[in-house]
């Protein structure tokens, strides 16, 4: 037996033990952050919504991040998590903050809470909710499991998909693997409407917030070079947030000079970067959530890992679009800037340029079918 269920921790509620598992009404799933892990979280939100059509779902999430699962049509509702003004308000003793977000995870009596994060704060937050059954991982950090009332066992060392969907089993709710997303309808109707758009373009995601994960900027532009040059796409369109530009200095370079590299980074929102996504015709990242709205959009990718374990926290379902060269003795922990660099040095632009024919082509294959 693989998912094991303990009684009420030592400073549970006093509602008692489990009570006899009846359909919920009122379920609502945390998971805050990170953005890539929320988009691939909709397999939970999928797999109560098919258990349970007629509840009230609702989605605990961080409120720069609600845009990823908003317009989920399996969604009830976002219950937006804003931590930066909780904290600020910590950090000022406005108390009163805090507690007016706590009333609001208990006032609707949620009868089912799946914690996919499993840290200290999201199981803390499944507690205040005060519903009687509140499910989370046996090994969830920080000692949060003894804020749950069941915990789900033995999916440690599988990926983090699977590992989420394994609490769903541990609910007693058949798991389901769609990894659909839905862009909100004003930004996929302004993408539509955008004519830099409206042919094929790559959509280039160069940063991220680990440098050990990040791809060489230069080789970055030597491949918007190659697909424009070798006709594969019509535009690139380059990604990331206004903190991110100054990892891009050689893209950026190659945006102010050729017109059909163009320059978003700093000015998409999240729904905008899904609805460019979703219209784009092949997706090149380093590891980061635009890899995960590719699969969330089933657009063609290029992922360019380095120290990352692929089969835990990978493109779901997508191994052979991912590129990494890891050898023996690597050391896999993306905050060893060094060894990360070196690692994601290992990938060079052809190789890149050809795994983008490849994907390209097999896309046209799969669309002429």
């Amino acid at each position: 037996m693989i998912f094991g269920i303990r009684d009420r921790p030592f400073w549970s509620d006093r509602r008692g033990t489990i009570a006899p598992v009846e359909a919920p009404g009122r379920i609502l799933l945390i998971r805050p952050s990170a953005l890539g892990d929320v988009c691939r979280t909709v397999p939970v939100l999928v797999s109560l919504r098919r258990a349970y059509p007629g509840a009230r779902i609702d989605w605990l999430v961080q409120d720069t991040f609600a845009d990823a699962v908003r317009a989920h049509p399996a969604l009830t509702g976002v219950l937006p998590f804003p931590r930066r003004a909780l904290g600020e308000a910590m950090r000022g003793a406005r108390f009163g903050e805090v507690s007016r977000f706590l009333g609001l995870l208990r006032a609707p009596s949620y009868d089912l809470v799946l914690d996919a994060q499993g840290l200290f704060r999201s199981a803390w937050f499944a507690w205040a909710t005060r519903s009687p059954r509140r499910v989370g991982h046996r090994g969830a950090r920080e000692l949060g499991w003894l804020f749950y009332t069941e915990c789900e066992r033995g999916s440690e060392g599988r990926h983090t998909v699977d590992r989420m969907l394994a609490l769903v089993a541990a609910a007693g709710v058949e798991p389901c693997r769609e990894m659909r997303l839905h862009t909100p309808a004003p930004e996929r109707e302004q993408a539509l409407a955008d004519p830099a758009l409206a042919g094929p373009f790559a959509l280039l995601a160069p940063a991220t917030r680990w440098p050990g994960k990040q791809w060489p900027a230069d080789r970055f532009a030597a491949v918007a070079e190659g697909l424009l040059r070798e006709g594969l796409v019509e535009r690139v369109v380059l990604v990331g947030t206004k903190g991110e530009r100054e990892q891009c200095g050689p893209l950026l370079a190659l945006a102010a000079r050729e017109p059909r590299v163009l320059d978003r980074m700093g000015g998409t929102t999240v729904a905008g970067l899904m609805a460019m996504i979703e219209r784009s015709a092949l997706v090149v990242a380093n590891d980061s959530a635009a890899v995960h709205m590719a699969v969330g959009f089933d657009r063609p990718l290029v992922a360019l890992y380095g120290p990352t374990r692929v089969g835990l926290v990978g493109p779901y379902g997508r191994d052979a679009d991912v590129l990494q060269h890891v050898t023996a003795g690597d050391r896999l922990d993306h905050k060893d800037h060094h060894a990360g660099r070196l690692q994601m040095e290992r990938i060079g632009v052809d190789e890149v340029l050809d795994a983008c024919t490849d994907r390209l082509s097999r896309a046209d294959a799969r669309t002429l079918s």
